[in-house]
């Protein structure tokens, strides 16, 4: 895919959406990095659901701590793999309390110091909570970057840095909301809604379906 072509895909996803934006409900950073967290192999609405009951509890890692683990595990008991999730959150507010002063650092080695927190998650606070131009590469952008022709590649890893290199700076901060949308509701994973695409004409995907 050339250059010129790219440049054209991200002016029509910025023309159909021009701020997109994170499904998770959050307000702070510390409370999108407690939503990221708990989204592993669930959804946006399952987890916006908990944080709907935790975080006017509780939604500071110090006030996290007061509920205690039991506590935590009552509020998100609904999501998958919530006991995991709780202890690994639990880590993190107490790191954040005795390293951060509370805060949720801005460094990516300091984010992925944090339990539960990989490459991936901190670049979704980079991104979402700072306005850094990370891309964060899940499996709707693995997906959509392999199958248009965006950015190849054998893994994740590999996804990331390619997209890095290939989008254009001026869409650079918000590509990885545009793509993960294209992904979720578009360029789904069974069947790709090719015929209500805005970008059908532009992808090299050989096999379109017509939906």
């Amino acid at each position: 895919m050339n250059a010129q072509k790219r440049h054209e895909i991200f002016v029509r996803l910025r023309e159909h959406n021009p701020e997109p934006t994170t499904e998770l409900d959050w307000n702070t950073p510390f409370e999108l990095l407690t939503a990221v967290l708990l989204s592993a192999q669930a959804t946006d609405v399952g987890v916006n659901k908990a944080t709907a009951r935790l975080f006017p509890v509780a939604n500071t890692p110090a006030t996290i701590l007061e509920l205690g683990l039991d506590g935590l595990k009552e509020h998100i008991k609904t999501i998958g793999l919530y006991n995991t999730k709780a202890e690994n959150l639990m880590k993190t507010c107490r790191l954040l309390e005795d390293k951060h002063a509370g805060e949720v650092p801005r460094s990516r080695t300091a984010l992925e110091a944090l339990p539960g927190v990989g490459r991936k998650t901190a670049n979704v606070i980079l991104n979402t909570a700072f306005g850094e131009p990370t891309i964060a590469v899940d499996t709707h952008i693995f997906r959509v970057s392999n199958r248009t022709g965006l950015a190849k590649g054998k893994n994740v890893n590999e996804v990331e840095q390619k997209l890095l290199r290939y989008v254009p700076w001026d869409f650079r901060k918000d590509a990885h909301h545009w793509l993960i949308l294209h992904g979720r509701y578009t360029c789904v994973a069974r069947k790709p809604r090719c015929g209500s695409c805005v970008i059908e004409d532009l992808c090299e995907y050989p096999d379109k379906v017509d939906l």
